[in-house]
């Protein structure tokens, strides 16, 4: 019998665990501090916490935010980005101050868990802390709901030096969602504050031209350090993140092992972001990314380093309305296992890896809502999807998408007329293993391949783009990505040439299956 893969929305996964009262007994973490929240009061290990900064969980009204009433010399905020002393201080911090496993339960309508181990926490291998979510709600209108601050970093920031193969099973912040729980982090973030003595102005003084960075946190989900996130034994926890900006963020690496996270953003997803350095990799469990544009743009996962994804279902529609990508990075994207289906607007090259997948670029937008159906040359699914957001660039990828010819459907609809474009990962089963994908039996180079660029850049008179039909329609502010038929420009400027381009077909032709 045909294995049928059906990525549908994730509403079946949450009503399947949500109010599922299944939490995990204290025993079950032995050795974690029990922290259960409240409005009325937040106690740890059945005593009530207080404000003693010496203990190893207190509380404070110290929330970090945008201040409102300043100019533009104290940072890059705008009205929307600021709140007032008494929004921020209706919020209860409450402070980690020590490493160790803390268990979290309860609801804190405004608040915020805060991590810091200390200014020297970064270097030290002891600095670690791992939080278990075990049926936790915590809102927060002003902030990031959950922060780590300082703990070890376990990443190298050296440029020179970075990679996309990375190691976090020693960084200092960790997260465990509990098996049966349902817990959920409504989050805001922090705009860019100036070091108030760092500011220099222009000669006028009417304008900022240099600064140092104070405080910027981006995501309802934040870390300064590098950060895994994992799902208890059986998988069954899940994570909800309604982000009013980004999502889910690290400012060096970013580990997924498992659990069910499912992410709404008004900007992206995910954001790793250190540049050329940071690696998000995905190892498990099932992401589910819907951004909402909220504030305009936003990536599926976002990568200023690389993205790297070797095992789980990822699900990520970016921006419908952005130049914006379902999965974007800067260095490189490998995909090496797992089950991949992204969606937006923007396609960024993906490195050869050690599994197949491929990529569909139409000439016009579609709204999402309509099922997409993947078919082999029988005529049977072997791909069922349903984005919710508009999209021109879709990417699917999975280790059951064998040698074969395939077409793409829209309800009982083939998906003719569009320019598509079939990719494969390279030989070797690992990544970054080289090379270009053989062309499949009896077609000619002219057919589905480019021509061998030169190596010293000269390409000659390149012929001109073609004409879209009468009907093309795209976002407004979205500009086509095709270049001609056998190019496509990334976000960084170079060309790649490992596509193979089918002009006015509905099908991506003969896909040879990574070795």
């Amino acid at each position: 019998m045909k294995r049928i893969i059906i990525i549908a929305i994730m509403t079946a996964i949450i009503a399947t665990f949500t109010g599922c009262n299944h939490s995990n007994e204290a025993s079950v973490f032995e050795g974690a501090i029990q922290i259960e929240l409240s409005d009325a009061g937040i106690k740890a290990d059945g005593e009530s916490i207080g404000t003693n900064t010496d203990a190893a969980v207190y509380i404070a009204n110290d929330i970090v935010y945008y201040e409102a009433g300043h100019d533009f010399t104290y940072g890059e905020g705008s009205e929307s980005d600021a709140h007032t002393e008494e929004e921020a201080f209706a919020h209860t911090v409450v402070h980690i101050s020590e490493s160790g496993t803390y268990c979290l339960t309860g609801e804190l309508s405004k608040g915020q868990i805060a991590i810091d181990l200390g200014e020297d926490a970064e270097d030290d291998p002891e600095a670690v802390v791992t939080l278990i979510l075990n049926d936790v709600d915590i809102t927060c209108e002003v902030a990031p709901a959950i922060i780590f601050y300082n703990v070890y970093e376990c990443g190298n920031a050296d440029e020179e030096e970075a990679t996309y193969e990375v190691d976090t099973s020693a960084a200092g912040a960790n997260v465990l969602i509990a098996d049966g729980t349902s817990n959920t982090v409504n989050g805001s973030y922090v705009a860019r504050i100036y070091k108030p003595d760092s500011v220099e102005l222009n000669d006028a003084g009417t304008e900022v031209e240099d600064a140092k960075k104070l405080h910027k946190y981006d995501a309802a989900f934040y870390s300064k350090m590098s950060m895994n996130i994992s799902g208890d034994n059986q998988g069954t926890g899940i994570l909800n993140i309604n982000a009013e900006n980004e999502g889910l963020d690290s400012e060096m690496h970013l580990t997924i092992n498992g659990g069910n996270i499912n992410i709404n953003s008004g900007n992206d997803g995910i954001n790793t972001n250190e540049d050329g350095i940071s690696v998000t990799t995905i190892n498990g469990g099932v992401l589910r990314i819907i951004v909402t544009g909220d504030t305009g743009e936003g990536d599926g996962i976002d990568s200023n380093g690389w993205l790297v994804i070797n095992d789980g279902t990822v699900m990520a529609e970016a921006c419908s309305d952005s130049a914006d990508a379902g999965i974007d990075s800067d260095m490189g994207i490998y995909i090496n296992g797992g089950t991949v289906m992204a969606t937006g607007h923007m396609l960024d090259h993906i490195e050869d890896g050690g599994q197949t997948y491929a990529v569909f670029q139409f000439a016009q937008a579609y709204d999402g809502a309509d099922t997409i159906y993947l078919k082999d040359a029988s005529g049977e699914t072997v791909m069922e999807y349903a984005p919710e957001n508009r999209y021109s660039v879709l990417i699917f990828s999975s280790f059951h998408l064998k040698e074969g010819t395939y077409t793409l459907w829209s309800g009982e609809t083939p998906l003719a007329g569009q320019s598509m474009i079939g990719m494969q990962g390279g030989p070797g089963g690992g990544m970054n293993s080289g090379g270009r994908p053989e062309m499949p039996e009896g077609l000619s180079p002219g057919e589905m391949m480019p021509p061998d660029f030169p190596e010293n850049g000269d390409f000659g008179e390149m012929p001109e783009a073609p004409e879209f039909p009468e009907n093309f329609e795209m976002p407004e502010g979205i500009q086509p990505p095709m270049n001609h038929p056998n190019q496509f420009s990334t976000n960084s400027g170079e060309l790649s040439t490992d596509f193979k381009t089918i002009e006015g077909a509905n099908m991506f032709g003969n896909i040879t299956e990574a070795e």
